[in-house]
């Protein structure tokens, strides 16, 4: 007889044995208080901590705009939508929000899923019911999402070299011309902070006839005069036929959408089961996600703010020696090489100093690459800041780590 506690156990000490295992980290976010939240440790009391690993990036979480649209649908509409988009779940609500999004994007409608990796997933794996013979061209560095999406999806896939537009054009050359063809790739990339080629990307795409399908998760809201994206941007947004992303980060709610051709997302909608079997998101965070884009399209100090904050963290960091990535984005990784070590910083940031974040082990990174991943904010203060400098000074010095200069 199968022995599956046996099982289980020897799947979970392994994480253990490797520094993988994860554990979660029960704090209490308090409203007005960003990024300040109250730990509660494993022996029940509590300990005021600062998050710095936090993916509401902008604060928006306790925007009074937002939270005043979803008092208010909460009242006029209730908790929960009811039922699935096709089946009594489309509010005034979600309508809105679809149109913020469309305009946010320049597009001609976009399309709300519950989340981000659903809209990925449902999306990529969708596409090639909608043109048989597709061949799906994928960074290397793509999200998991963006990966089960085409793994699912039972079509031809190809895999680029991350970046590397003319490994991209040679795999595109070396397939029939006829066949259809996309692009899936992320704008910025979370784990190095680093950006896209877009423009050459589109270059190669336009080439060959293909489409381009663009993960903008970790930029909505962020970049962009009107939070569009690194599309918007770089002015390329007219060039890009299906744009992901989120609002579970800089507009600080929950979900996920894709914008694109109307025909495009009726399509999706018909077609795809992520987004025909689930109940649709609840009216108040609709309404809270639309109010936090319409909200960014105008609000660009937040945005300066958010990047002055990136750039002085990177900037002391760096005075310190510590090997940072940088690539020019808001997203600040300090590597670690070691999984052990990684995870006793971490653990010794948290307990030692109020400091939480988490660490970034394999799978998210190859074994080897482990590091801190911070994600500053507006809200971040530079007292803060101070804090954490020493804290890392410190532990650094302690866990025997080399000191050099900055990575990019």
């Amino acid at each position: 007889m199968t022995d599956h506690d046996g099982a289980l156990d020897r799947a979970l000490d392994a994480l253990h044995r490797e520094g993988r295992y994860r554990t979660f980290i029960d704090i209490e976010r308090r409203r007005g208080q960003f990024p300040r939240a109250v730990w509660t440790r494993p022996d029940g009391t509590e300990t005021e901590i600062t998050v710095w690993c936090g993916n509401d990036y902008l604060g928006m979480g306790q925007h009074p705009a937002v939270l005043g649209a979803m008092h208010e649908a909460v009242d006029a509409a209730g908790a929960g939508s009811g039922g699935t988009r096709n089946i009594s779940g489309t509010t005034v609500y979600h309508k809105r929000l679809e149109a913020e999004l469309a305009d946010l994007h320049r597009k001609e409608a976009a399309l709300l899923f519950t989340s981000a990796y659903i809209a990925n997933d449902a999306t990529l794996s969708t596409l090639p019911k909608l043109f048989p013979g597709l061949i799906i061209y994928s960074d290397a560095l793509n999200h998991a999402s963006m990966i089960e999406g085409v793994r699912r999806n039972g079509g031809a896939k190809r895999i680029f070299r991350h970046n590397d537009v003319a490994h991209l054009r040679e795999l595109m050359a070396a397939d029939d011309p006829a066949a259809p063809k996309l692009v899936a790739f992320e704008s910025l990339y979370s784990m190095d902070g680093d950006f896209a080629p877009i423009a050459s990307i589109c270059v190669a795409a336009e080439e060959f006839g293909a489409l381009t399908y663009i993960d903008e998760v970790h930029a909505v809201g962020l970049y962009g005069p009107r939070g569009g994206g690194i599309t918007e941007r770089d002015r390329l947004a007219h060039r890009i036929d299906i744009v992901n992303g989120t609002l579970a980060k800089a507009y600080g709610v929950m979900g996920g959408y894709i914008a694109a051709s109307a025909k495009m997302c009726d399509a999706i909608r018909s077609y795809a089961p992520g987004f025909i079997f689930t109940t649709s998101l609840p009216p108040a965070v609709a309404a809270g996600a639309a109010a936090s884009v319409a909200h960014l399209k105008r609000d660009q100090g937040l945005r300066d703010l958010h990047q002055e904050r990136a750039a002085v963290l990177k900037l002391r960091l760096r005075g310190l020696g510590l090997p940072i990535i940088d690539h020019g984005s808001h997203i600040v990784p300090v590597h670690v090489g070691d999984p052990v070590k990684c995870k006793m910083i971490s653990d010794r940031l948290l307990s030692d100093h109020g400091v939480y974040v988490q660490p970034i082990n394999f799978p998210t990174v190859p074994r080897g690459t482990e590091r801190l991943r911070f994600t500053p904010s507006p809200v971040h203060t530079p007292g803060m800041v101070d804090g954490l400098v020493r804290a890392m000074d410190d532990l650094w010095s302690r866990c025997a780590l080399s000191r050099q200069r900055a990575s990019a």
